[in-house]
């Protein structure tokens, strides 16, 4: 019943900013953790951060800490990227979970992924 949708992706400029959107249905967001996460194509799929039930933010990668952030609507959570660098190219994905973690298998569902190009 529940399902994500990731949206927002596209071509953007180094040192530019993205919002990224995941709607969800089937769930009540407010006592859900939502992670991100992005995987580059040929490379590991890795943690970014979490938006917890009690809506704080849990930046995963120490190097993205103080470009990414996420916010949370009535049934949408955003992730916000500044200052855009080659290596945020990659697809992202939001996940839904009773709790936030840092792994991916602790999620219980999934979007499909949206794709970010960082391209002069």
């Amino acid at each position: 019943q529940v399902r994500l949708e990731e949206s927002g992706g596209g071509l953007v400029q180094p040192g530019g900013s993205v919002r990224l959107s995941c709607e969800a249905s089937g769930r009540n967001l407010a006592v859900y953790g939502i992670g991100w996460f992005r995987q580059a194509p040929g490379k590991q799929r890795e943690g970014v951060l979490c938006i917890s039930e009690d809506e704080g933010t849990i930046v995963y990668k120490d190097s993205l800490k103080g470009r990414f952030t996420a916010s949370r609507a009535k049934n949408t959570v955003y992730l916000h990227m500044d200052n855009m660098k080659s290596e945020d190219t990659a697809t992202y994905y939001c996940a839904l979970g009773n709790y936030c973690s840092a792994y991916g298998s602790h999620y219980d569902f999934w979007g499909q992924g949206t794709q970010v190009t960082v391209s002069s």
